[in-house]
């Protein structure tokens, strides 16, 4: 009894750290984004990337093959239909904004803004799929870590009630989904989509230019005609 007890102590005790490990980088993680999302944007473009970037480094010191993190052509191919439903979608909300009055242009349409956004999607749903994902799976079951995930995600677009709401959907879809499709790119191109989408089809007046934490109190609407100026980095959906 004795020999038994003393080779299987090792293993519990190891399981346990990998448990506190998991639950410490979710909270720290998670908790760090938001500071940074309520942060002036001086500070927010000094702290930001340095913040932004542990969560890859953290997951790039855990051994993970390309098919894991979603970065396989395979996933990729069979999660492609998600792109032409999100294309139909997003026409079908221009269609309906403009019905009802609510379209307007897009407050920076430049090739920069509009790529610049789309590849933070790309990395938005790197930190949900790759960094929260699998830590909160590891802690609870995965339906729970599903939900739990899609709850972080709309707590991140925090004071932005409207981007809290379908942030939350999204989020826990696109979780759904990647645990379906192992496929990153897909689901950051067509979040993307749908995140442009939304900005112009949702009232600036509501949605304060899909922004997030202290730019989104800090957000007043231009003089009408006046064309958009750089007001800091948008980092809502």
């Amino acid at each position: 009894m004795a020999a038994t007890n003393s080779t299987t102590f090792p293993v519990a005790v190891s399981s346990e750290q990998h448990s506190s490990r998991d639950f410490t980088e979710v909270i720290v993680g998670f908790l760090l984004i938001m500071a940074v999302l309520w942060l002036p944007t001086r500070e927010q473009l000094i702290i930001g990337p340095i913040v932004l970037l542990t969560p890859l480094a953290l997951t790039l010191l855990r051994p993970a093959s390309r098919a894991e993190l979603g970065l396989a052509w395979r996933g990729l191919l069979r999660a492609f239909w998600i792109l032409p439903a999100a294309v139909a979608l997003t026409f079908a909300s221009i269609y309906l904004a403009q019905k009802i009055g609510s379209y307007h242009p897009l407050y920076q349409p430049d090739l920069s803004h509009v790529g610049g956004y789309v590849l933070w999607t790309i990395y938005q749903q790197f930190l949900l799929q790759d960094f929260f994902m699998p830590r909160l799976t590891r802690l609870f079951s995965s339906n729970a870590a599903i939900s739990m995930a899609g709850g972080l995600f709309a707590v991140a677009h925090l004071p932005n009630l409207a981007l809290m709401l379908v942030t939350l959907a999204w989020g826990i879809a696109s979780c759904w989904l990647f645990r379906r499709y192992r496929s990153l790119w897909v689901l950051g191109l067509a979040q993307g989509l749908l995140g442009l989408s939304f900005a112009v089809c949702m009232p600036d007046a509501m949605i304060h230019h899909m922004r997030v934490g202290l730019g989104y109190l800090r957000y007043h609407p231009l003089p009408a005609g006046q064309t958009a100026g750089y007001h800091g980095p948008v980092v809502g959906s």
